[in-house]
């Protein structure tokens, strides 16, 4: 292979859960244009886009391989601030997105748990955030996939390589840029109302009474809770501040972003720190520190919308063998099982302390995307807990038998013979994958666990999809 310019080297990756090392060899493009030479030269082992590595699981790891370390790329290449969209690079931070906008009374429609994700991942994941509004993808205009097939294409919702690039984890070609449509703000502050709930059902009831009224809504599960109260909750529901709602102070700044980390977890922290009764402290002091109703508080962005993000490192708490993400969905009809799901998880003792519930009400063309409509629930839990692999390995089946899904983005485990049945859309998308990659370049460690591509073996010549060359 010829020396390429950008390469960093050999480097061993994980995911945000730190499981699972593999190593492959790091290559960061000088410009989007070096890109498809490089995916022409990469070998049997493929190649694969990474952004910031939050995905929790092996999604962004290519043992053996080439990973594209898109953080090179983060270049904001236009901003329309009176239509509310904005063209940038697939390296940009969704957080340097808002350092931009939000004095500019923007905001990106679609924010997950932390700022630290690019744009090329939001996509390729179709992230969602704490609430009912839909996915990224759904806000995306058009994006540049470079494909191996076909080189760069201009991709939109209406076409075939957009619904299969909308959620799938890298494995149509590398994004190199997007358009997306903001949400218009007043301020930089959130009225957020808080309540405590004494099981899931209460809840439940509450998010579906009144979640209309608020444009987020997420609650916390104690998923240690037992009896009549498994499922105890503290549901906080929010929507962005106007200006009339600030005092003079805050309006004289109103549109003032500022990010700070506060804390710094230790390098090395003991093994089995996080266990039953640690947790089980922790979340009896998070649900009576909570109050039993606030109204309208006012709160900052990112307390709001990341509060881990204050930690850095938050994710060394769990030890060296690192932690599972586990998120499911399960369509509306289906809170059963969202009851039998945190039922299991109080019998067995199971150590999460981040644990929280939320509603989907829509769901786009995308193949591979997981949100549906429904109940979605996730869950922290360290690799060490006892009996963690049946339990979810039960969970799966529960979540299947449901027609729901194991969200992508952050699985490290799941048994690759249930992918079709909880992504029924899943030969569609590989016939537009093959189209686009019918070489099978592009390459991952979920990829290969999974069995997301056909077997080469098994690879029928398809039409190219859709897309402007």
């Amino acid at each position: 292979m010829r020396a390429l310019p950008g390469v960093v080297g050999d480097r061993l990756l994980t995911g945000w859960g730190r499981t699972a090392p593999t190593r492959a060899t790091v290559w960061a493009p000088p410009t989007a244009a070096a890109l498809p030479d490089h995916l022409a030269d990469v070998g049997e082992r493929g190649a694969l886009a990474r952004g910031l590595g939050r995905s929790y699981g092996d999604a962004a790891q290519n043992a053996g391989g080439h990973v594209v370390d898109m953080t090179t790329l983060a270049s904001i290449e236009a901003l329309d601030a009176d239509a509310g969209t904005v063209t940038c690079e697939a390296g940009t931070s969704l957080g340097s997105l808002m350092q931009l906008l939000i004095p500019l009374g923007w905001f990106p429609t679609v924010i997950p748990g932390t700022r630290f994700v690019t744009v090329g991942g939001a996509l390729a994941a179709d992230i969602h955030g704490k609430f009912r509004h839909g996915s990224f993808a759904d806000f995306v205009e058009r994006a540049t996939l470079i494909t191996p097939a076909q080189g760069p294409i201009t991709i939109r919702p209406a076409d075939d390589a957009f619904r299969a690039t909308a959620g799938g984890m890298g494995l149509t070609g590398v994004v190199t840029d997007a358009t997306l449509r903001l949400h218009r703000i007043e301020s930089a502050w959130m009225l957020v109302d808080t309540q405590r709930c004494g099981d899931v059902d209460d809840c439940m009831a509450r998010m579906l009474d009144s979640d209309d009224d608020y444009r987020y809504s997420v609650a916390w599960i104690d998923c240690m809770a037992k009896g009549t109260h498994l499922g105890r909750s503290v549901l906080e529901r929010g929507s962005h501040a106007p200006l009339d709602a600030l005092d003079d102070r805050r309006r004289a700044c109103s549109r003032r972003y500022a990010t700070s980390r506060s804390i710094s977890t230790p390098p090395w922290i003991p093994n089995g720190m996080l266990n039953r009764l640690t947790v089980r402290a922790f979340n009896e002091l998070w649900f009576q520190k909570s109050p039993r109703r606030s109204h309208e508080a006012l709160r900052s962005i990112p307390s709001f919308f990341h509060p881990l993000d204050g930690v850095a490192g938050w994710n060394r708490i769990y030890g060296s063998r690192g932690f599972v993400q586990y998120q499911f969905v399960v369509p509306y009809g289906s809170e059963q099982t969202i009851r039998v799901a945190l039922d299991r998880l109080s019998a067995a003792g199971t150590p999460s302390f981040l644990a929280v519930l939320k509603r989907f009400e829509t769901q786009n063309e995308g193949f591979l995307s997981f949100p549906l409509p429904g109940w979605t629930l996730a869950l922290d839990v360290p690799t060490a807990a006892s009996g963690l692999r049946e339990l979810l390995c039960g969970l799966d089946r529960l979540v299947a038998d449901a027609g729901g899904r194991v969200y992508l983005a952050k699985d490290s485990r799941l048994d690759h013979a249930l992918l079709p049945d909880m992504y029924p859309r899943l030969e569609a998308w590989r016939e537009v994958q093959t189209s686009l990659d019918p070489k099978g370049t592009m390459q991952s460690d979920l990829d290969r666990r999974l069995g997301m591509r056909r077997a080469r073996a098994d690879m029928r010549s398809t039409t190219p999809a859709r897309g402007t060359p």
